[in-house]
């Protein structure tokens, strides 16, 4: 599922880098062909972005980032320039050698001043927009930048709640920046899989997190339940690592519902998506019922019944329960892993935090 929005994603930052370098060359070598500039742009910018997302030398992108700030921006600077200056040579050196530009092979392979300048303002700026969009979450974002929620719009969406087990224990024993380096593991874990299912990550209260999807895009081949079994799923396949990293495994709650909610744009000086209505309210009861009913995944029984549970997905219905704060009784039904039948494989997160 996380395919293709990837794969979109990167076209449009191709798409746009190309676009910088047709703009650069219509400006300063007006009587180039314009496919020049965007040849050029992308064997510059695509390598110098992908080291900024960790896909191209991630160890080294790893170490980089976890240097002092005085040390990381004269170092990040040198790395990018550096990744220009080469795809500088090999993209003109190519050129050259088809008969595409001309000119010697030393203006071919050292890019002039104003080139790595222009190079790493169009990647800062790109750079900069990746992260805004990290921070707020690509769905928030877009909504945003459209102002969809602008005004106050009813809609219907699936709520997932996830807390950690057991994190005062653990900050009493390592403290509090211990504690916080395995939550931002754990959201790190928590974070691929969404993006996997296409959810989103509406917001981190201590220590737990709160996912959504519109309904229809979360109840489609159940994706919200095959979202929180993955998660878990990870977290086992990656059980070694977190034993060795952080002295046990996390066990997490969770809870499931969806319906009716009101969504809207608030804030001034920081804006922010937010969801009101009896929905989320009941989905953070249902969390807390998790505990008190002993059982880890929990789900309404009105969102349960929208879909057709995953192969390996045991759904036992518990009854109806009252949930604090709501008028009415709650169907609750747990959803257990009784097969084998998902992929179990370790994320890249946790591969780099036994690196």
């Amino acid at each position: 599922m996380r395919t293709l929005p990837s794969a979109l994603n990167w076209l449009a930052i191709a798409t746009f880098v190309a676009l910088s370098g047709v703009a650069y060359g219509v400006a300063f070598y007006p009587e180039s062909p314009r496919y020049i500039g965007a040849i050029f742009a992308l064997f510059c910018g695509m390598p110098l972005l992908a080291f900024e997302r960790g896909l191209l030398m991630p160890r080294l992108h790893s170490r980089v980032r976890l240097l002092p700030t005085p040390a990381y921006i004269p170092i990040a600077l040198l790395i990018d320039a550096a990744l220009i200056s080469i795809g500088f040579a090999v993209a003109g050196n190519l050129l050259r050698m088809i008969g595409l530009t001309q000119g010697s092979w030393l203006d071919a392979t050292i890019p002039q001043a104003e080139v790595i300048i222009y190079a790493l303002s169009v990647s800062a700026l790109t750079v900069l927009v990746l992260r805004v969009r990290d921070l707020l979450g690509r769905d928030v974002f877009i909504s945003l930048l459209t102002g969809r929620y602008r005004n106050p719009v009813p809609e219907e969406r699936v709520f997932l709640f996830i807390d950690l087990v057991g994190s005062t224990a653990f900050a009493e024993e390592y403290g509090d920046l211990r504690t916080q380096q395995y939550l931002g593991s754990l959201f790190g874990t928590f974070a691929e899989q969404i993006r996997r299912h296409n959810g989103a990550i509406d917001d981190y209260i201590g220590d737990a997190a709160i996912i959504t999807w519109p309904l229809n895009r979360g109840i489609k081949d159940a994706c919200c339940v095959r979202c929180i079994f993955d998660i878990l799923s990870n977290i086992e396949a990656n059980s070694d690592v977190w034993r060795k990293v952080y002295g046990q495994v996390p066990r997490v709650r969770a809870a499931l519902h969806g319906g009716p909610v009101i969504t809207a744009e608030i804030g001034v000086d920081r804006h922010k998506i937010t969801y009101f209505g009896d929905t989320v309210n009941t989905t953070a009861r249902l969390e807390g019922l998790s505990k008190t009913l002993g059982r880890g995944v929990l789900i309404s029984s009105d969102l349960a019944d929208l879909m057709t549970m995953p192969d390996g997905i045991d759904a036992e219905y518990l009854g109806t329960h009252a949930v604090k704060g709501r008028g009415r009784e709650v169907g609750v039904v747990a959803l257990r892993d009784i097969g084998e039948t998902r992929l179990r494989r370790p994320s890249q997160l946790s591969l780099n935090l036994g690196s």
